[in-house]
């Protein structure tokens, strides 16, 4: 796979974050579930690529599913309203929280950052805890800056780069949705995906949600799994 710019800043920021614990693998498998999503971002945007996995290699075939994509983007892709719902799945059900973003970046650039973190935020709602779990390791790519020029919505009326400037909006309403989740949801991997891009600070929240940031850094401090423990302690602020 072709790797871009803005992979190698990635590569470089984790590089700069000395003595973070590696973020565990997903709790429950979902690759079955991903080749699926994967299967039908072939077939929605026409990638010329073999649209079945060969048995008992799925992986094969999903690394050249992504490569298609890659280059698709590096042309003029037209997306289809169809197929802004089959990218964000595809990145929420990816279990690779370094490479979903190859489905979620055409969505930003043809659909527009506001409805992708709206989308995002959705599945952190009423999705389930798989759907959360991924979400929230998509939700980190979703700040990427908008570089395919190439990649273009079917009918871009009221979608897009150029819609209105709602983002501060959604990403308060995702920080104390996720707060929240992070309190009351006890599944091991919503907890550990929400964590690294939870704020802890109580300055980054309104005043009656202080009190939340407290249970949620008792929660992380006593918790049971290791990667929980080790994390919080890089993120507790005022």
């Amino acid at each position: 796979m072709a790797t871009d710019e803005g992979e190698t800043t990635a590569s470089e920021t984790a590089r700069t974050v000395q003595g973070f614990m590696a973020l565990p693998g997903p709790v429950e498998g979902r690759r079955e579930v991903f080749a699926g999503c994967v299967a039908e971002v072939v077939r929605v945007l026409g990638l010329d690529v073999v649209h079945r996995p060969q048995p008992g290699d799925p992986r094969t075939w999903v690394n050249q599913a992504r490569t298609a994509l890659y280059k698709a983007c590096r042309r003029d892709l037209i997306l289809s309203e169809e197929s802004f719902e089959t990218l964000i799945k595809a990145a929420v059900y990816d279990p690779d929280p370094s490479f979903n973003r190859h489905f979620l970046e055409p969505a930003l650039n043809a659909f527009g950052r506001g409805r992708v973190q709206a989308s995002l935020l959705g599945y952190l709602r009423a999705g389930t805890d798989v759907e959360r779990a991924g979400a929230a390791n998509a939700w980190y790519w979703s700040a990427l800056p908008l570089r395919m020029p190439t990649v273009r919505a079917e009918h871009p009326a009221g979608t897009g780069p150029a819609e209105p400037d709602d983002a501060p909006t959604v990403v308060a309403e995702w920080y104390e949705t996720a707060l929240r989740e992070f309190v009351i949801n006890e599944h091991l991997d919503v907890r550990r995906r929400i964590l690294p891009g939870l704020p802890l600070r109580k300055s980054a929240y309104p005043p009656e949600l202080h009190d939340l940031v407290d249970a949620a850094v008792a929660i992380a401090r006593s918790h049971p799994d290791e990667y929980i423990r080790h994390r919080v302690e890089h993120q507790v602020g005022d």
